[in-house]
């Protein structure tokens, strides 16, 4: 495997390159929630090749069906809910709780989900353009700012309008979903109804949005009443299961690189990973925090996806040491919290250095260095990566690249003495997360006592 590729390829528009931290450019209000998305035309996103949006469902509201033309990730920020997947050829979908834990949380709080979407991924056959198609509704483009939606919407409804009046139809307020543009005899045919019914599937006059409200009882779907402990235990036993169907799948394909396509079928394949569940962490430091991650290899279906994601955690005052991402760019979502960013480029220019705070976006290009340092509240994030088994090597710590340098090399390229280039090898036996000067200091002092 080459680290230095990335399935997107060169992207010019990384250089020159100055980051900074977004905060979302477009906002829009629907009946029962609220879509906000962050600029795809932005350099940073350019540079990785992503769309980005936050989508806010308020208790018993419906995001309306739809596909896209590019893969996506989605990371479920706060509250439960529930999802349906649809793939073409499978048997109708299952439907599966979506829900991130967190302390005290009302289970009627709305669902807040941040969803990338890798549009330079190869599956995407269209342009860079992060587009939406709406099974049903009229929504408004998420990623278009107000006025030029505005403008577009008109000047489609006047060609509309026009080609109805040509064939002597009666003029009518034209929807924004794919089958809005169809003639309605054609889908009364397709579906086998009648034009009226067929009409309403073009949602005419529907002004609710992309999340609508679901009126009278709550939306229901058949699926097993457990409670918040069975739960809980049943996602401990599958995330057991998937870890072992994956090692049995290693084990069977060891020698040959292609699958056979008996062993797993996309029909089956599991959708879901909770990366923020503490006792699922990969790297654990008690002093300064945690770090899980989510690749093809404990949720396969990201290897037809080609991503990945990093979920992280940093106490008061802790550390992220300097590291770099080998094969793919990282888009980072400040979850809660503060922490103190640099990020330096090729020609060791610091392209950022500032904070990054709650509900901000900040994309690093791959093989930019990076450190985070917690401020005293500490620091969430998740990261979604364009691999879909993304590396990370630090350059500190017990597995840095200086670490494995010779002492020879270190003295000569710092110009500094041998006992310094042992230092700089082996004072840090942590992996990548390391406390507050202070807080070691006062753990050490405990354990004294």
């Amino acid at each position: 495997m080459e680290l230095s590729n990335v399935k997107h390829g060169k992207c010019p528009s990384c250089y020159p390159l100055w980051l900074d931290a977004l905060k979302p450019t477009n906002r829009i209000e629907a009946e029962a929630g609220v879509i906000e998305s962050w600029d795809p035309n932005h350099q940073q996103l350019q540079c990785a090749g992503v769309a980005v949006v936050r989508r806010t469902i308020e208790p018993n509201g419906l995001l309306l069906p739809h596909y896209s033309n590019a893969p996506q990730l989605v990371y479920i920020a706060r509250g439960r809910g529930i999802t349906g997947v649809l793939f073409p050829g499978c048997p109708e979908t299952f439907e599966e709780s979506q829900r991130q834990p967190q302390q005290g949380q009302r289970r009627d709080s709305p669902v807040v989900a941040i969803f990338l979407l890798d549009t330079h991924n190869n599956a995407n056959q269209l342009d860079q353009n992060p587009r939406k198609f709406y099974l049903a509704g009229n929504p408004d483009d998420e990623f278009w700012p107000q006025g030029q939606q505005e403008y577009e919407q008109h000047r489609r409804q006047q060609q509309h309008q026009q080609r109805r009046g040509e064939h002597g139809e009666q003029q009518r307020d034209l929807g924004n979903n794919v089958f809005s543009g169809f003639d309605a005899e054609f889908l009364a045919d397709a579906f086998n109804v009648d034009t009226e019914m067929a009409r309403r599937l073009q949602s005419e006059n529907d002004h609710r949005g992309s999340i609508v409200r679901v009126e009278g009882r709550q939306l229901q779907v058949i699926r097993p009443r457990w409670s918040h402990e069975e739960q809980e235990r049943e996602e401990r036993k599958e995330r057991e299961r998937e870890r072992e169907s994956e090692s049995e799948r290693r084990q069977s394909r060891r020698g040959r690189r292609d699958d056979n396509g008996l062993e797993e079928t996309i029909c089956t394949l599991s959708l879901r990973e909770n990366i923020g569940d503490p006792s699922r962490a990969d790297i654990y430091t008690e002093e300064a925090g945690r770090i899980s991650t989510v690749n093809s290899h404990n949720l396969p279906i990201l290897r037809w996806l080609q991503l990945s994601a990093e979920r992280g955690a940093l106490y008061s005052d802790a550390l992220y040491v300097p590291h770099w991402n080998l094969n793919a760019h990282s888009v980072v979502y400040a979850l809660r919290g503060r922490a103190e960013v640099q990020v330096v480029d090729n020609f060791g220019q610091t392209v950022f250095d500032d904070e990054l705070r709650e509900g901000q976006l900040l994309t690093i290009p791959q093989n930019f260095a990076v450190v985070k340092r917690a401020r005293n509240e500490g620091f969430e994030w998740v990261s979604f990566k364009t691999n879909e088994n993304a590396m990370v090597s630090p350059l500190a710590g017990r597995t840095s690249a200086i670490r494995a340098l010779p002492e020879e090399v270190l003295v000569n390229a710092f110009q500094i003495p041998r006992e310094d280039a042992r230092r700089l090898k082996f004072n840090r036996q942590e992996l990548t997360l390391v406390g507050s000067r202070s807080r070691s200091s006062r753990s050490e002092r405990r354990a004294e006592v």
